[in-house]
């Protein structure tokens, strides 16, 4: 296993990293009342210090009411909370890491607390959690344009606070993903529409927000995916020229880099045309941007068996390397593999493989 190109610089715009390793952004549910600990803080350390290029946030809630469905997720707006925010990046700077939020709100996606609930009102385009489910309401005009402008200020909070790079969550069925989604959004107005473009308008204004709150030079990323936690099997592009006007219209919006999530990063996007390019390098292909390649890198399991207790073993990262030395991408997220060890990405720089631990559910519990 060869894994020097994985470990060699990278820059774009104002951000400047070590390597290639992203740490992918997970739900971890421990910051009691949304207000980031010390414990938090010390767990993105950790990785910080152990050769992690890039650490992505948990995902965290903007100020909307319902943008969380879990009272122990961070959120990204409040005094205390920001404040627990400015310890977790001090703690990453310490070790001369590099760090981005992930900014987000889950839309129709109910809580699963039988004793809690969100504050108000959950978001979605057309009040629809899934293709023919009714959950709540459609948005109004004034909630829409007050979610677009809580993406921008808690863009502007994380540049203030010394993030290098913001991510928005457009991925996996959670509200910017039901806007794109023929299947939940069924708006009429300049926020829906039959086409796929149409539909990215409400991400276009959030990517136009944020643009505007941090400047030309901060970068924007954009979790995207093909897939949904609904429906494993769907597909918002589905031909090389759909995914580029898609594509095309969040890079004109303000998107810098795309973060393209897969179950399984090395099964190709568009199976049907003869190439192997997975998702990460069609994107690249069709923009021209940066982007992260993630799903079961490092592991033999996909994650979603893992929620429902399937463990991974460690796996070879030849195919990642081969791909990675032909230029499909340009970031590489690990996920598990890093919840599991803190010191991955150092056990894999310095070839330490027979020392790389399984994945077990278990650690999903902790933050060790």
């Amino acid at each position: 296993m060869t894994t020097t190109g994985l470990f060699s610089p990278f820059s774009y715009k104002s951000l400047t990293l070590k390597n290639r390793i992203v740490m992918a952004p997970m739900t971890r549910s421990h910051s009691p009342g949304g207000v980031p600990t010390a414990e938090v803080a010390a767990y993105y350390r950790r990785r910080a210090a152990a050769d992690v290029g890039l650490i992505v946030s948990e995902g965290t809630g903007v100020n909307r009411p319902a943008s969380l469905n879990d009272p122990d997720v961070p959120r990204f707006h409040g005094e205390a909370e920001l404040a627990g925010w400015q310890h977790v990046i001090d703690e990453v700077h310490a070790v001369g890491g590099v760090m981005a939020p992930q900014l987000w709100h889950v839309g129709a996606v109910k809580t699963h607390h039988e004793s809690w609930s969100p504050a108000g009102a959950y978001d979605s385009p057309s009040g629809l959690s899934r293709p023919g489910k009714k959950f709540g309401d459609a948005m109004a005009d004034h909630e829409i344009a007050d979610a677009i402008a809580a993406f921008g200020q808690a863009a502007a909070d994380a540049k203030r606070l010394g993030f290098e790079a913001v991510e928005l969550h457009g991925a996996h069925g959670y509200l910017i993903d039901q806007f794109f989604w023929e299947g939940t959004n069924e708006r009429t107005d300049p926020y829906g529409g039959p086409s796929l473009v149409e539909r990215s308008q409400f991400a276009a204004a959030i990517l136009k927000a944020v643009r505007a709150a941090v400047g030309a030079d901060y970068p924007i990323i954009i979790r995207l995916s093909q897939w949904k936690q609904q429906d494993y099997e769907v597909r918002m592009a589905r031909s090389p020229d759909e995914m580029q006007t898609w594509l095309g219209t969040l890079a004109d919006a303000g998107a810098d880099i795309f973060h393209c999530s897969q179950r399984r990063f090395w099964e190709p996007e568009f199976a049907d045309d003869g190439s192997d390019l997975n998702f990460a390098g069609w994107a690249k292909k069709l923009t021209g941007r940066p982007t992260i390649t993630v799903g079961s890198v490092g592991l033999s399991g996909e994650f979603i068996a893992a929620f429902g207790g399937e463990g991974s073993e460690p796996a070879s990262l030849d195919e990642l390397e081969r791909r990675f030395a032909r230029g499909d991408f340009d970031l590489v997220g690990v996920g598990r593999a890093l919840l599991q060890d803190p010191l991955w990405a150092t056990k894999v720089k310095e070839g330490r493989t027979a020392e790389l631990q399984p994945f077990r559910r278990e650690a999903l519990a902790t933050l060790s």
